[in-house]
């Protein structure tokens, strides 16, 4: 389901641009021994043609049947009838934007009376429901087989209509208008609300013809496909089969809950539980996850930099940061398995291990857990709740609160440090957060505030702290995805950190494995072939197609013969996972980069502008439409496409700044500046926005405004040798010898081996400057 918070301009899905100094790099979503292989190899696989109906499972396993009929899986999709529509079609109005829409009723079915895809007002009949609570959603068939989620919505417990985007203006037209292709539900949402889902999209046509083999979450959306199972109960009931009928296979399943472990478990619920794309056309569960998905990192749009949910990124990797995840917890520890329900009431799910006696599952202190001498809250109040304080909520969808399953100590010193949010102030709304650290200080000890991988993650953002980075990925005691983050921030450095990626390149985890590829684009082509050639028969698909995405602009003479083939494979596989969301911009955006690298110019273009005709906000296409014309010398081309983003979205700080490169590099130095001082202005934190602008202005002669913009620059990032330099030859120029002096100083401290920087202070000294000790 979209998330509503997400604005147009943010919906990118599966993938995002990175802008420096002169390029837009689009990163997409994408041997080891036979002994490695044999321990990590894929689970098998079965057909999506070996689901049965549901009534099967249900039929024998009774007891689990008469739970799950009670949980929101049993209702997650529904034909639009009396027992299943709960929102109020009594000639009901709501009033938003000047469109007022009436939901209805006629002859038993029911129907919504609003602005179609033309503009016009329409009845549209209802086809489905989507959810049962906190809030319910109505699907609505439009032609070319599409099923659109409807965008006002029914609050299940104030019994009233709501927007799902009331700070959006989305007229017909709109990507986020109900008919625009981000409400589209064949591709966003009916896959987790059903069970053997297939979109069956095709693009030549523009028509979807999705099935399912169950209108739920059912039995087999997490035990995988059931005819062997139900093969083999058969003939067990005739006396003519063993316990294990096949190898690997337990009583005709392909995974076996009780003993694969907690891993399994969780990636099973993460199949929907997950911000993620997906990389196979059938997903089932049982096998490797990363086979099948393609998860969100700890990324600045989707979470805060100490890992807290930011935006609606649901609990697969939330859940993944815990101790809990560390220790062996599941899902089903808490929730009941097929009811969806917490398996005790308050703090008797916590309790269940957090008490007095201990738990021989875990090393746990043996301690009151439950008592004010480890809340500081008197019984009974909210913050003696076990939940208010480790996994605080955030609303979602506006109404759906959704506690952070990070399950995370509260850390109000680092919203001091880093702007967080953190547990205390949630309740404590008119307190500081610096009060919030010295009661948790007092309480606790400073012990309970020891250095946090969000510190490092912030600084990395940030741009700084890289040595931290390298040895934050290289930390087997951290959570996989937070090394894989860390490696990802590392991609966006320079070469001293290369060899961080070439560490990781073999990790047993392969988010970790995935990351470290990527981190050698910053290679040349021909150096990261020797260095990937093993990956690209790694074991799990989303390595090995990341490894022939990044080999791609490796000339196709550099590969023997036996590597080739490898690498054919491994692109077709890419290319095959793209082309599940052709339906979507970014699946467009992430063939045209693979076209660039591969020199198909044409092909490239052609890709971007479809994905610019599927969502013209889409701001990474623009991004990198206006590099490729650059690359072929279309100069207008590219300003002419920035521009009319810019038309678009006046507020996109990437656009205004891609110009003010683009008209630095024609000289027309006024109207350069004119774009970075508007890109300057949106991005306050980008230090190398304010260098270039600063850059541009020394150009102008505009003196003190350049000195002031190159000055930002250091001092958000003061380490950074291009900005020491800048300055140094900027008070140079100025003959400000004492200054530049002191900035070459800095420099040398950056580089000590330096000879030429030796030489540069050497210049300043016969300037006149004085050595001030």
């Amino acid at each position: 389901m979209i998330p509503p918070s997400a604005r147009k301009k943010e919906l990118e899905r599966k993938g995002f641009a990175l802008v420096g100094a002169a390029i837009v790099i689009f990163l997409l979503v994408i041997g080891f021994t036979l002994l490695w292989y044999t321990i990590h190899k894929p689970s098998p696989t079965l057909s999506v043609n070996h689901y049965v109906d549901n009534a099967r499972c249900l039929q024998c396993h009774q007891d689990q049947a008469r739970e799950w009929k009670s949980s929101h899986h049993a209702k997650a999709m529904a034909f639009a009838s009396d027992t299943t529509v709960s929102g109020d079609f009594n000639q009901t109005h709501f009033v938003r934007d000047g469109v007022t829409t009436r939901f209805f009723k006629d002859n038993n079915h029911y129907y919504i009376n609003t602005q179609g895809p033309d503009g016009q007002y329409a009845n549209f009949p209802i086809r489905y429901t989507l959810g049962v609570a906190p809030l319910q959603q109505y699907l609505i068939e439009l032609p070319g087989g599409r099923l659109q989620n409807f965008t006002l919505a029914w609050d299940m417990h104030h019994h009233h209509w709501f927007d799902l985007y009331p700070q959006e203006h989305t007229p017909p037209g709109d990507v986020l208008h109900w008919a625009g292709c981000y409400q589209n539900a064949n591709a966003m949402c009916i896959t987790c609300h059903t069970t053997g889902y297939q979109k069956n999209y095709d693009v030549k046509t523009d028509h979807y013809a999705s099935t399912w083999s169950g209108m739920n979450v059912g039995c087999q959306a997490c035990h995988g496909p059931g005819q062997h199972h139900v093969q083999w109960a058969t003939s067990f009931l005739q006396g003519k089969n063993k316990l294990y009928n096949r190898a690997g296979e337990h009583k005709g399943w392909i995974i076996d809950f009780k003993h694969d472990g907690a891993e399994r478990v969780v990636d099973t619920c993460g199949m929907c539980h997950a911000r993620r794309s997906e990389l196979t056309a059938s997903p089932q569960a049982g096998q490797a996850f990363m086979d099948n998905y393609l998860p969100a990192l700890l990324t600045p749009d989707l979470y805060y930099p100490d890992g807290q949910q930011q935006s609606e990124v649901y609990v697969y990797n939330s859940f993944r940061q815990s101790k809990m995840y560390q220790k062996g917890v599941s899902c089903v520890d808490c929730h009941q398995a097929h009811t969806g329900q917490l398996k005790a009431i308050g703090n008797a799910v916590c309790t269940q291990c957090h008490r007095p006696q201990g738990n021989p599952r875990f090393e746990l202190p043996k301690k009151r857990y439950d008592h004010p001498s480890h809340t500081f809250h008197p019984l009974g109040t909210p913050g003696a709740q076990c939940v208010n304080c480790h996994m605080p909520a955030k609303k979602y969808m506006r109404i759906h609160a959704r506690p952070d399953h990070s399950i995370r100590i509260p850390r109000p010193d680092l919203s001091v440090k880093l702007g967080t949010p953190n547990a205390c102030n949630a309740c404590h709304v008119n307190r500081s957060a610096k009060w919030a650290a010295d009661k948790v200080s007092a309480w606790y000890g400073s012990h309970h505030s020891p250095i946090h991988y969000g510190e490092i993650l912030a600084a990395g953002r940030a741009g700084k702290g890289e040595a931290a980075l390298v040895e934050l990925a290289g930390d087997a005691q951290q959570p996989s995805v937070v090394r894989a983050s860390a490696l990802d921030l590392l991609s966006h450095y320079g070469p001293a950190s290369i060899a961080a990626s070439i560490s990781n390149l073999h990790d047993e985890h392969p988010e970790i494995r995935r990351a470290a590829v990527t981190g050698l684009e910053r290679l040349s082509p021909s150096e990261r072939l020797p260095y990937l050639l093993a990956l690209l028969h790694d074991p799990i698909r989303a390595v090995r197609i990341e490894a022939a995405r990044v080999l791609s602009s490796v000339p196709e003479t550099q590969f023997d013969q036996t590597n080739r083939p490898l690498f054919n494979h491994a692109l077709q596989e890419f290319i095959a996972a793209e082309n599940l969301s052709l339906d979507m911009p970014a699946s467009y955006l992430n063939l045209a980069v693979l076209n660039e690298n591969q020199a198909h110019w044409d092909q490239a273009e052609k890709e971007y502008r479809q994905a610019l005709f599927l969502d013209p906000d889409f701001t990474p296409a623009r991004l990198n439409l206006a590099q490729l014309y650059l690359r072929l010398n279309q100069q207008a081309q590219a300003e002419k496409i920035l521009q009319d983003g810019i038309q678009r979205l006046p507020t996109q700080g990437e656009l205004h700044y891609s110009l003010g490169l683009l008209f630095a590099e024609e000289n027309r130095l006024a109207e350069a500046g004119d774009a970075l001082k508007q890109a300057a202005h949106l991005f306050p934190e980008r230090a190398r926005v304010h260098y270039n602008y600063g850059l541009v202005l020394q150009q102008l002669q505009h003196y003190s405004l350049a000195e002031h913009e190159l000055l930002t620059a250091y001092k958000l990032e003061p380490s950074n040798a291009t900005f020491i330099y800048a300055l140094t030859i900027f008070y140079m120029q100025n003959h400000d010898s004492q200054q530049a002096l002191y900035f070459a100083n800095a420099l040398k401290k950056e580089n000590p081996q330096d000879g030429q920087v030796q030489q540069l202070i050497e210049e300043i000294k016969s300037m006149g400057a004085r050595v001030i000790k």
